[in-house]
């Protein structure tokens, strides 16, 4: 086209381009946010709750000073600093199933290491307690501690792997939680401790624990008995909770269990050949009358 404005060769045909315009955000008040950061859960609300596994080691802590009663109660209430468990998932990169796209797949569940801190009290127990622990599970020589034949022999991971103890993360309503349970817990290590001449401060003890998994929701007796553990929320003893309906027999058996004034509870006592046999009574007992049996699907005329 000869003296055309386009710079370049056009077409006989002609393209419309209709462009969409995004409306803006619409502001929102602040009333709308202020009761989500009302409702966040606070760092403050927990406890530590420690269960030794049923073995050598309860009476080799008594022997050192450090009871059952410290350690189901006060260990936990020493613990200063706790961390809620995490995990990781390890991956296998593949490739050459797709030309240049390296795809990862998950293959194992890692548990990571748990850091706690504790309060010492002025008897050391807790010192005691995880000093010994750690003795324990080296294992100690018949010979004299300070003799050079004073040697190690490790216990079985059954002897001192705990398996009870929990973190419990609560509100204060204390209706609200998470709990979380350790399988195969005992103490890794246990880091140096600072003391000084210089100024004053409550003494702390570190502690590194290693665990083989955890569990996280309520896992005990009680708990499955009721149906709700591991944060189940179904299956609470109702078959309509988890989401599947009621037999026509179980309807029977729910609308039958009331009190024995309950008049919703009526019964027919026998059906022959479409028509009652004998009279309508209530659970009870007293009598309803007389009337006709319809069958499903029939039409009922009132008159």
């Amino acid at each position: 086209m000869k003296g055309s404005i386009f710079p370049y060769k056009t077409s006989k045909y002609i393209w419309r381009v209709i462009l969409f315009r995004v409306p803006a955000p619409r502001p929102r008040p602040i009333s709308e946010f202020l009761p989500k950061f009302q409702n966040v859960a606070q760092t403050s609300q927990y406890i530590v709750k420690f269960a030794l596994p049923v073995s050598p080691l309860r009476s080799f802590l008594r022997r050192k000073g450090v009871n059952d009663r410290f350690i189901a109660e006060d260990i936990g209430l020493l613990c200063s600093d706790a961390v809620l468990p995490g995990s990781a998932l390890a991956s296998v990169d593949a490739r050459g199933d797709f030309q240049g796209v390296i795809e990862k797949f998950a293959h194992t569940r890692n548990f990571t290491q748990m850091n706690l801190e504790f309060y010492v009290d002025n008897d050391y127990k807790i010192l005691k307690f995880f000093e010994h622990y750690i003795e324990f599970i080296t294992g100690s020589s018949a010979a004299d501690p300070t003799s050079d034949t004073y040697h190690f022999r490790l216990n079985f991971p059954s002897d001192y792997k705990m398996n009870e103890t929990r973190i419990v993360k609560f509100e204060r309503d204390y209706n609200r939680f998470l709990e979380y349970r350790f399988i195969g817990l005992f103490p890794l290590s246990l880091q140096s401790t600072r003391v000084s001449y210089q100024g004053s401060s409550v003494l702390k003890a570190n502690v590194t624990f290693s665990f083989d998994r955890y569990i996280c929701g309520e896992s005990t007796s009680l708990v499955r008995n009721l149906k709700r553990a591991f944060n189940d929320i179904f299956g609470r003893g109702n078959p309509a909770k988890n989401g599947s309906s009621l037999s026509f027999d179980q309807l029977s058996s729910v609308f039958n269990s009331g009190s024995d004034t309950d008049n919703k509870a009526a019964k027919l006592s026998t059906l022959n050949n479409g028509s009652i046999s004998s009279q309508v009574a209530n659970y009870t007992g007293q009598s309803l009358g007389y009337g006709n049996y319809v069958s499903p699907g029939s039409n009922i005329d009132f008159g």
